[in-house]
């Protein structure tokens, strides 16, 4: 069958129209059991107008089992449909579940995490809808008119007084999402600032502490909180008085509609029986309108949430596969490379020309500021606003999935963040532990005897973000993961900021055995410690790559420099800028 073309706009689009033989099951389920609806009306017909007239006991028995078993049938529809509904919201999660999962990440490393934060409870509200209550609505509104229908055939009245209720209902409903759609949206947005600003700043608890900053602090939130406060009571207060318009509308209908039919019966146009029985069928034609003025909101948030992961999804789409080599040697080369930043008019990086070899350490230094972790952000393919060519061994890092390269690289960041487990597990990168590339990481950092020291050794849990750990330990073992599975090439920016001698020390000695395996490493210092072990300086200014080549070289052009500007240094960090 050929997919129509507006189902086939986004990916999300795709893949509910996959379920759509589930969904006509569930639409002729729906059909049954709004046929079976009929039951309870036909009922009181046969009892008020046949057996209290015969009096006559086999057929009230009759009549009832048959609608017991009219029931049971209605009963199994319902249950039918509910439970394909769940099912296929089961499914829908596996298809889109990693998808979504992955495109939060990419959207991240684009820097657009607040707006797809949402990403994940987006997708379990479109399947909660689609699993809930509130899709019958839909599935049972267009026999609202065959409803009324059968109204006309028990009196035209009947059928003129259900449509004028079905008439004040959907006007209700429009009136209702049009009153309460903006204070809504507005009242959500104020609680979400007011969570967001509280959890960002319980981040930051050590610092905010000592410096007595908790009063100030709560302070402004209590500002964000009572404006949250004041939306809610004004969304509240609009949909309490919908609801209570709703709730009299209701009502009024049930009681005039059976004031309606006992005129009827009074002048001699309607049986008792009749009057019943079209009270109760008035009160199922018009359920699901009613259903619908709590269902819209609803159905109003989930078509937001399908919005915004359409958007996600087509921003961010699947990697295509792709095979990486075999053995990648660890060779690097940048080309004509340049990044950039929103909101930043001038690039951070630009022109950046360079090439790193197996079996060698190149250092990178320059001014804070100078696009440093910028540079190891993009050799990693992380950086979102980047163009030019990041080769290893020749092949574009953007041809392969990020799954496929995180064999190949090792990176150690300036902002350490352990995961909530083991020692052990953070080393191993939270996969399959293997016992011996573990310890052999733990070694090359320097680490194995320390963790001996713990009282659980590699099964020592590193608590929330490594809470448990100090900071030069949190950097050792980050450091230890990098290097887990020796990788052809290590990215290490800042190794040595939260290090003390020893560790330092231990540090230079990793790197040397790094060197020794053939690995290409990239360090990226403001410490002239770093360049006992380099082979090649590389020094940033301005976004530009001021001076690169073999250490030695650059430091004797550095000093040449410094002497003939009369600013003698001792560290290539405050030179200014000059062709390298």
């Amino acid at each position: 069958m050929k997919t129509p073309s507006f189902m086939a706009r986004s990916e999300l689009r795709q893949t509910l129209w996959a379920f759509r033989r589930q969904f006509l099951v569930v639409g002729l389920l729906s059909a049954v059991a709004n046929l079976l609806m009929l039951a309870p009306t036909l009922y009181m017909l046969q009892v008020y107008d046949r057996v209290l007239l015969s009096r006559n006991e086999l057929t009230l028995l009759v009549v009832s089992l048959i609608t017991l078993f009219l029931f049971g049938a209605l009963g199994t529809s319902e249950w039918l449909r509910s439970r394909l509904l769940v099912r296929t919201g089961v499914v829908m999660d596996r298809l889109l579940g990693s998808r979504v999962f992955h495109a939060i990440f990419d959207a991240n490393l684009s820097r657009t995490r607040d707006r797809n934060a949402r990403a994940l409870s987006d997708l379990l509200a479109i399947r909660q809808f689609i699993t809930g209550n509130g899709v019958f609505a839909f599935f049972d509104t267009p026999w609202t008119p065959i409803y009324i229908a059968v109204l006309f055939l028990l009196h035209p009245v009947l059928g003129l007084v259900s449509i004028g209720f079905a008439v004040l209902q959907a006007l209700l409903l429009w009136y209702s999402l049009r009153r309460t759609k903006e204070p809504a949206a507005q009242a959500r947005e104020s609680q979400q600032a007011a969570t967001q600003f509280l959890t960002g700043k319980l981040r930051n608890l050590e610092a905010i502490e000592p410096m007595g900053l908790s009063a100030p602090l709560r302070q402004r939130w209590l500002q964000r909180h009572q404006q949250a406060l004041a939306d809610a009571e004004s969304s509240q207060g609009a949909s309490m008085s919908m609801a209570a318009v709703s709730k009299w509308l209701r009502y009024a209908q049930q009681s005039l509609s059976l004031g309606v039919g006992a005129l009827l019966v009074i002048d001699g146009q309607l049986s008792a029986g009749a009057m019943i029985a079209g009270n109760v069928l008035m009160t199922r034609a018009l359920a699901p309108i009613d259903q619908l003025v709590g269902t819209w909101r609803q159905f109003d948030g989930v078509r937001a949430a399908f919005g915004r992961l359409e958007e996600l999804l087509a921003q961010h789409p699947a990697h295509l596969p792709s095979v990486p080599p075999a053995h990648p040697s660890g060779r690097m080369q940048l080309q004509q490379v340049r990044a950039e930043a929103a909101g930043r008019a001038e690039p951070i990086l630009q022109d950046i020309d360079l090439e790193l070899e197996p079996g060698t350490v190149t250092v990178v230094m320059g001014p804070s500021g100078s696009g440093k972790s910028t540079l190891a952000r993009v050799m990693l393919g992380i950086w979102p606003a980047a163009q030019g060519q990041v080769l290893v061994d020749g092949t574009p890092i953007g041809q392969w999935q990020r799954e496929q390269l995180a064999p190949v690289f090792g990176y150690l960041p300036q902002d350490i963040e352990l995961f909530r487990g083991t020692i052990a597990e953070n080393i191993a990168r939270l996969g399959k532990i293997d016992p011996e590339q573990v310890v052999k990481a733990a070694q090359a950092a320097g680490l194995h005897d320390m963790i001996l020291r713990l009282p659980r050794g590699y099964d020592t849990p590193v608590g929330e973000s490594g809470g448990l750990l100090s900071g030069g330990q949190r950097q050792r073992v980050a450091l230890a993961r990098a290097m887990y599975g020796s990788p052809p090439i290590l990215v290490l920016d800042e190794p040595n900021a939260n290090l003390d001698d020893v560790g330092e020390a231990a540090l230079q000695q990793a790197v040397q055995h790094m060197k020794q395996s053939g690995q290409t490493v990239v360090i990226i210092s403001h410490r002239p410690a770093a360049l006992a072990v380099a082979d090649q300086l590389v020094v940033l200014h301005g976004g530009r790559i001021a001076h690169a080549g073999p250490r030695d070289a650059v430091l004797q052009r550095l000093r040449q420099l410094a002497a003939a500007q009369g600013t003698p240094t001792a560290t290539p960090i405050a030179t200014t800028p000059t062709a390298a």
